[in-house]
């Protein structure tokens, strides 16, 4: 797809990243189940994915259905399960945030007095003690605040483990129908989950030294 001295043309580019991804497309397929073992297949209705003890929770949707290949939840009862929910629900909140700042952070916006702090991981040798201290305190009251039950605060009683709203921030949640509170519920799960990818791959990225490539952005 390259030759000295000749750029790859704009057409050229494209159809090296189709090819790219047919390739991996391919790779993938190797590692799919073979139709006599699979239970699931690659229908994205509702009927075709892989069932489990859970497959009516929040968060266990097509097309994976209920997926859990490490077996966590196996032998577990519903209190483990909502447990699990919620640590999963809580990282994901994490990683959007993480995201969010990252990509921020990396656009060349700083607050005042933190213009000569770099984005990544550079970030954390060039820290003054006093913020790594604050950021400390400040995650210290936000998890004391909210144990051991997490969302329990000022006699408020939440509807699920991660209802933060602490009888203060509710903005019509509790005029919504059970449907529309799920679907919410589960857009957020689904965020959560794909920030956690997010920020993975862009940590990754720039651990090889690549990451100009992808994020072109930087200031």
């Amino acid at each position: 797809f390259y030759r000295k001295n000749i750029p790859i043309t704009p057409i050229k580019s494209i159809m090296y990243k189709l090819a790219l991804c047919s390739l991996l497309a391919g790779s993938a397929a190797a590692f799919a189940p073979s139709p006599q073992s699979a239970r699931a297949s690659t229908s994205l209705a509702a009927s075709d994915v892989v069932k489990g003890p859970y497959d009516s929770e929040l968060g266990a949707q097509a097309p994976l259905g209920f997926f859990d290949p490490f077996g966590m939840t196996a032998g577990q009862d519903k209190e483990k399960f909502e447990h699990l929910r919620w640590v999963e629900l809580k990282h994901g909140r994490i990683a959007m945030l993480a995201v969010v700042g990252y990509l921020v952070t990396y656009a060349g916006v700083r607050f005042p007095g933190a213009e000569d702090i770099p984005s990544g991981f550079a970030a954390f040798s060039a820290l003054p003690g006093q913020v790594v201290a604050q950021m400390g305190f400040t995650l210290f009251l936000m998890e004391a605040a909210n144990s051991p039950t997490p969302g329990t605060y000022n006699n408020f009683e939440p509807e699920f483990m991660g209802d933060f709203r602490n009888g203060a921030l509710d903005f019509g949640w509790d005029s919504k129908s059970d449907e529309w509170k799920k679907k919410k519920r589960a857009i957020e799960l689904n965020n959560g989950r794909a920030a956690q990818m997010g920020i993975l791959g862009i940590m990754v990225h720039e651990k090889l030294g690549n990451l100009d490539t992808i994020l072109p952005f930087q200031n």
